[in-house]
């Protein structure tokens, strides 16, 4: 399975702004010396010594996970992100010709990229939708509807197909399963399964005592997955302070993937109000936190857009 991320915000597009980008160039510049302008290699070197936050961006669109596995291309929901999948496959040749879209919520921030998503102009490309949600094709209709979008859905010249999700679902040599999460309006993870290799898309969900229970159920979908994608969005104070907005603290993501022997925790629906120095600041506590419980065997990463990861 390739993993990759187009949009990993949350809430609404944050794209970087002039100030913050004025400001990291001054910082670069500060720390330049005369010997790391001495030659194409050592400037290649000063650069590769940047911390990320300062040489990169985290990225500003909302969310959307891209899988293709099996000569499948799975996508996890429709955020802006959507559209950067979408420009990147006009570029390849042959084109994709056939996109599995899976929706967690109908929140906007998971909706507003697909008028945008280029593929769905195509009549040479096959969609289909799927959601455990009833009416799946209104609540893309709904949004694509005068005064709030000049096209409507059914210009979009692609073939479309909505499918109700009420069971496991098999696409070639993948399994796909879901589970529903705690989220104002409900919001639903998703887990794909190849071989012996799993992966769970678990954005929007506020973790409970309920998610740590050692049920049949929660085991037979948590247990020992290899990658999990699942939401940061706050520190322990602001969740605290955010209690029943369905999103979760950074260290009870740790505790939740600890719990269930999770190997690799993806920290994933950055908040739109976060700079690129926060979001790896709380990626650092998070690795301080894991070295004070002493906890092992996870491996973190901070999701970013343009990041890929093979499983």
């Amino acid at each position: 399975m390739r993993i990759h991320f187009w949009g990993v915000r949350g809430s609404l597009p944050a794209p970087i702004l002039p100030l913050q980008l004025k400001s990291k160039i001054s910082t670069i510049l500060a720390r330049l010396t005369p010997d790391d302008l001495k030659s194409p290699e050592s400037r290649e070197l000063f650069l590769a010594e940047l911390p990320p936050w300062l040489f990169g961006t985290v990225g500003g669109n909302t969310p959307c996970v891209s899988v293709s596995a099996s000569d499948n291309f799975l996508v996890f929901d429709c955020g802006s992100g959507l559209r950067e999948l979408g420009m990147y496959s006009l570029s390849q040749k042959p084109k994709l010709t056939q996109y599995h879209i899976f929706f967690s919520h109908f929140h906007w921030d998971h909706l507003q990229g697909f008028p945008f998503f280029v593929p769905a102009y195509d009549p040479g490309i096959n969609i289909d939708f799927y959601s455990p949600v009833d009416n799946l094709e209104n609540k893309l209709v709904g949004q694509m509807t005068a005064p709030y979008f000049p096209v409507t859905l059914e210009t979009m010249g692609s073939k479309k197909q909505f499918h109700h999700m009420d069971s496991q679902l098999g696409l070639n040599s993948l399994t796909i399963n879901y589970r529903k999460m705690n989220h104002p309006g409900d919001s639903y993870s998703y887990k794909v399964t190849e071989g012996n290799k799993s992966f769970i898309y678990a954005t929007d969900t506020e973790l409970s005592s309920d998610d740590f229970m050692k049920t049949e159920e929660n085991i037979g979908y948590f247990q020992d997955a290899d990658m999990i994608v699942i939401d940061c969005q706050y520190t322990l104070g602001e969740a605290i302070e955010k209690y029943n907005w369905g999103h979760s603290a950074f260290s009870l993501a740790v505790d939740f993937a600890a719990n269930w022997g999770i190997k690799h925790m993806v920290m994933f629906h950055h908040d739109p109000t976060y700079n690129d120095h926060k979001l790896f600041n709380i990626l650092q506590s998070a690795r301080w936190y894991i070295e004070r419980m002493n906890i092992k065997g996870i491996e973190l990463t901070l999701a970013q857009e343009g990041l890929e990861i093979e499983l």
